[in-house]
């Protein structure tokens, strides 16, 4: 029997998840049942609108359209409520990352799921990654070091009410550069770090600083602590010149995100591992077979959280002051100078930046 799926969260990223609906739906894995936004979304070439019911309140869409699956791809302040309701409608879900926000919204949805012998998939994509699955093999234990260096402009944090927002209406919301285009970096490296001995965090060590007039950061560095010695120690920013691939270091081994190349230990060059598993195909798969794993259960999503928890009570980060920023050469914002340096010291050191004497680091 065909799959019947739903998109809750249709527009913006909601568009890559129509198009891998559209494909799934050529492929006739399953049929497209609904589709749920509050603005009007626009059709494109590989993922039409013709012939979709279109609803502007997921109860109703829930209520009348009756999917198996639920893809919800909505910001992460509604994904608890949102997951709730699917479960109550009798169907499984593919939730956007991060799940939640707090470790009690997690054990929250953990409990939902076992309560209604339900499916539940989060969306870090990264997971289905046949490079990762290789680092997780070949990699020693050991510490892990996370670096990543990009640029977004203002506009940015204009492209959706709460891009750059610790509350919109009263409510709290999540972004911040290690939540949000970095968090399948962290997700990943929680991931190698996993693949042997268990990597139960003792200490979580957070810098947070922000270059542009936002509530929450564009520069992030973390330090895990497990209870065994072994750190994790990440480093990104959105506000670099020069560009650092999202780079996930352990010992002699390297994995690049979101490229997928890889560098194992002797050898000198990467090498491009290709191959993704979808993960609304893996859900699929395992609601046919349980004996099929699930890529990215939520539980395997604790230690993402128990970040997120922390980010999310941390207090308003550092703002690094103009005499260390510069405008980007593109126009459309500023850049802070040297971070790129920083970056690459921090992931290599296991050090954050006030311990490294960074002149606007506290």
């Amino acid at each position: 029997m065909t799959t019947r799926v739903a998109l809750i969260g249709a527009g913006g990223h909601g568009l890559w998840h129509r198009r891998v609906l559209q494909k799934l739906w050529d492929d006739g894995r399953i049929n497209v049942v609904g589709l749920c936004d509050r603005q009007p979304v626009e059709p494109a070439p590989d993922a039409p609108l013709d012939g979709v019911p279109f609803f502007t309140d997921h109860g109703d869409l829930l209520a009348t359209a009756w999917p198996d699956v639920v893809v919800v791809c909505t910001p992460p302040h509604t994904h608890l409520a949102l997951a709730l309701d699917v479960f109550a409608a009798g169907a499984d879900l593919l939730l956007e990352k991060p799940p939640v926000m707090s470790l009690a919204e997690h054990e929250r949805l953990a409990a939902a799921v076992t309560a209604g012998n339900r499916v539940l998939q989060i969306g870090f994509q990264a997971l289905g990654s046949a490079a990762l699955a290789e680092l997780c093999v070949a990699a020693p234990a050991g510490d892990i070091g996370v670096s990543g260096a990009w640029w977004r402009p203002d506009s940015y944090y204009r492209r959706v009410p709460w891009a750059g927002r610790r509350s919109v209406d009263g409510r709290p919301v999540f972004d911040g550069a290690l939540v949000n285009p970095f968090a399948h970096a962290l997700m990943q490296a929680l991931a190698v770090a996993d693949s042997g001995l268990p990597f139960t965090t003792a200490k979580i060590e957070l810098e947070r600083y922000r270059s542009r007039d936002i509530e929450t950061d564009d520069s992030t560095f973390l330090r895990l602590t497990a209870i065994d010695g072994r750190r994790i120690t990440i480093a990104v920013t959105l506000a670099s010149r020069v560009f650092i691939p999202g780079e996930i270091h352990v010992g002699d081994a390297v994995l690049e995100y979101p490229t997928d190349r890889l560098r194992l230990p002797g050898e000198s060059d990467f090498t491009h591992v290709p191959g993704r598993a979808g993960l609304l195909e893996n859900l699929i798969d395992h609601r046919d077979d349980p004996e099929v794993p699930l890529l990215a259960p939520l539980k395997r999503t604790a230690g993402f959280t128990a970040v997120a928890e922390a980010i999310v009570t941390a207090p308003e980060p550092v703002t690094i002051p103009d005499a260390f920023r510069e405008p980007h050469p593109d126009g459309g914002g500023s850049v802070v100078t040297g971070i790129d340096q920083v970056i690459r010291d921090v992931a290599d050191s296991g050090r954050l930046p006030s311990e490294l004497g960074v002149p606007w680091a506290r």
